[in-house]
């Protein structure tokens, strides 16, 4: 027995590297194991991994719970209206913007206003200013009828946007819906509304009433040129001569009756 103890090899010496506590790093599953403390900190740096990698990529737009369609939302239709024409001239540059109104009136009132009142029906009996006034006047109807009817499309899209709800149609008229904006699509929308969309309006209400005063202003010179003139042509009609001196035809008058028939007013004294 005191042999077999003898043979027993010795314990070692704890030495002073192995007494100290293992890294973090450097334990061993077993080790891992029966301290599970030391785990809960990769367990966190791998949620943490996870959850910067969802962050990091795009947000889906606060629209992601939108029932309504994407061509019947206030943003989608404001883009429409900045890319389609003639809307995109209001937000667009001023010079540009009144040049294109110009060029549709003058384009309107010489092919189409000024034809008409030449030589069709309209005006019959004007003289060559009343046709050209009228013919300004249809190029100033139609540019004002440009101006309302961009007025009309700017002002909707404004009212939806600035708007808490949004009335939509689902699949047609008869199933319409009310959806009620969240806090992030409203502040957005109304961010949009009042500094994108009111200017774009104010500018088009400006033109309105220009082309107003310009409308009117025209409608009273050719109402005045139409009553001078007919009060010319009542006035050589009495006198049965044309402001030219040729006599009119169906109107009697002794000068053109002698210079005509001499003989028949033998008798009666001549006119100075």
């Amino acid at each position: 027995m005191a042999l077999l103890l003898s043979l027993k090899p010795p314990s070692p010496s704890p030495s002073p590297v192995q007494s100290q506590s293992p890294p973090l790093l450097l334990l061993s599953p077993l080790t891992s194991s029966l301290f599970p403390h030391t785990i809960k900190p990769c367990k966190s740096n791998r949620l943490r991994q996870t959850r910067f990698s969802y962050s990091s990529r795009d947000p889906p737009p606060p629209e992601t719970g939108c029932p309504v369609p994407p061509e019947q939302q206030p943003i989608n239709e404001y883009q429409s209206l900045c890319t389609s024409s003639p809307f995109s001239w209001a937000s667009g540059d001023f010079v540009e913007y009144c040049s294109r109104l110009l060029a549709t009136g003058a384009g309107f009132a010489m092919f189409v206003g000024l034809p008409v009142s030449w030589y069709g029906s309209v005006g019959v009996g004007w003289e060559p200013t009343q046709r050209i006034l009228g013919a300004v006047c249809s190029g100033i109807l139609v540019v004002t009828l440009a101006v309302v009817r961009m007025y009309l499309g700017w002002a909707y899209v404004g009212n939806r946007l600035l708007s808490a709800t949004v009335e939509y149609e689902e699949t047609g008229w008869y199933d319409g819906q009310i959806w009620v904006k969240t806090a992030e699509v409203l502040a957005r929308d109304r961010l949009l509304g009042s500094f994108t969309v009111k200017p774009v309006l104010n500018r088009l209400k400006n033109t309105l009433v220009a082309l107003a005063l310009s409308l009117f202003m025209f409608i009273v010179l050719l109402i005045n040129t139409e009553s001078s003139s007919q009060s010319q042509k009542l006035a050589s009609i009495t006198s049965g001569v044309e402001p030219g001196g040729r006599a009119v035809a169906g109107v009697y008058s002794d000068e053109s009756a002698r210079s005509f028939e001499p003989e028949a007013f033998c008798g009666s004294p001549m006119a100075d």
